[in-house]
């Protein structure tokens, strides 16, 4: 359920102490967040597991998918910039600057070893006002990416952080971490073509190859 999309419904699951979605509800026991391991044992099933890409692939990968937003979000007119789809409440503008904040929160996470909801709830900053203002700020954060990458060795995608939603493995956060700004990066091409805003290409839909997004665009 997209909690955007569907209010009432998220007004409800608010009411038993899930802030975010997504979250499975079994009785009186919660999953939540991006937790499929969790959400197997809650249900009683075996988890058939697909094989992670590595952390450097995803590393890479991540990049590849910033630059891409990044090229999208230059070309976004401002008449466009702050529309909302009646899917979510949330503009083309906000949801760019989403898929930067996002992937930042990684190695903040990482880092400190705690990745708090609040840092996805993060809101557009009234200087960033226009498309190009939130590419800048999207290659500011794939140059912090890139110096942390460099700098990391093998213990560093190992390492436990404390995930509002449970405890993850960084490897594990990284992969949700990129299938998320993926996701956004699917929508964000959906809406341009919505709109007739000219992109710099064709979704590239083969990075989204290997990582398990969801089906639905919301």
């Amino acid at each position: 359920m997209d909690c955007q999309a569907h209010p009432e419904g998220y007004a409800e699951i608010k009411k038993l102490g899930v802030s975010l979605v997504p979250a499975l509800i079994v009785g009186d026991r919660i999953a939540h967040g991006w937790n499929p391991p969790a959400y197997a044992a809650l249900v009683g099933v075996t988890l058939d597991t697909a094989t992670k890409l590595p952390p450097r692939a995803l590393g890479q990968r991540l990049d590849r998918i910033l630059e891409s937003s990044e090229r999208l979000l230059r070309m976004t007119p401002t008449a466009h910039f702050g529309w909302k789809p009646p899917e979510r409440d949330r503009t083309i503008g906000n949801l760019g600057f989403h898929v930067f904040r996002l992937s930042l929160a990684f190695i903040d996470g990482a880092d400190r070893g705690e990745f708090p909801e609040s840092w996805l709830q993060a809101q557009i900053p009234a200087d960033l006002d226009d498309g190009p203002a939130v590419a800048r700020y999207g290659a500011l954060v794939r140059a912090r990416l890139a110096g942390w990458f460099e700098g990391a060795g093998d213990q560093d995608f190992t390492r436990i952080v404390k995930v509002y939603y449970g405890p993850q493995p960084a490897h594990d956060l990284l992969e949700r971490t990129t299938w998320h700004a993926a996701q956004h990066l699917r929508q964000l091409f959906h809406l341009a073509d919505r709109q007739g805003i000219a992109t710099p290409g064709p979704c590239p839909t083969e990075l989204f190859e290997g990582l398990p997004l969801p089906n639905e665009m919301w």
